[in-house]
């Protein structure tokens, strides 16, 4: 039972502070409600109308690899604690553990999923990508060549 008193300890300092979090916000927080207080937060934007379209599924693909991930990062925490009493087989464990949670994100970023926004701007100005209906060859890369299969 010992072993576990600052598990206890501790589950209990957590509850007590969520509860004093609540009634101090309760009892210090102003209450003067209005109809913009009320309404739906959408990220500071007011909504006009309804979207006229679905999120893409590139946002969610990015969210449960964010769960994924987070999930990853909480079990290496207690490996990180014990690993010199785990020895070989935990290194090799927690290799197998981290390649198995990685491949998501190596899915992400082949799919191109974390390619959006500024940072996609970025990389088609550093690589500009040529698409075409049929393969082309580039002139840039036989330059020197006459052209013919060596």
């Amino acid at each position: 039972m010992n072993d576990y008193l600052p598990l206890v300890g501790m589950i209990a300092l957590v509850i007590v502070f969520v509860l004093a979090s609540f009634v101090a916000s309760i009892l210090l927080g102003p209450r003067n409600p209005n109809s913009a207080k009320q309404a739906a937060y959408e990220c500071g934007i007011v909504p006009e109308s309804e979207p006229a379209e679905r999120f893409p599924v590139k946002f969610f693909l990015v969210a449960m690899s964010f769960i994924v991930l987070d999930v990853e990062i909480v079990f290496l925490y207690p490996f990180a604690m014990v690993m010199r009493g785990l020895g070989v087989f935990g290194l090799v464990a927690i290799t197998i553990f981290v390649l198995v949670l990685l491949i998501p994100f190596a899915y992400l970023l082949s799919v191109g999923a974390l390619a959006w926004g500024p940072v996609a701007q970025v990389i088609r100005e550093i690589v500009p990508v040529r698409r075409t209906s049929v393969a082309v060859l580039d002139p840039a890369l036989t330059e020197g060549t006459t052209g013919q299969a060596a």
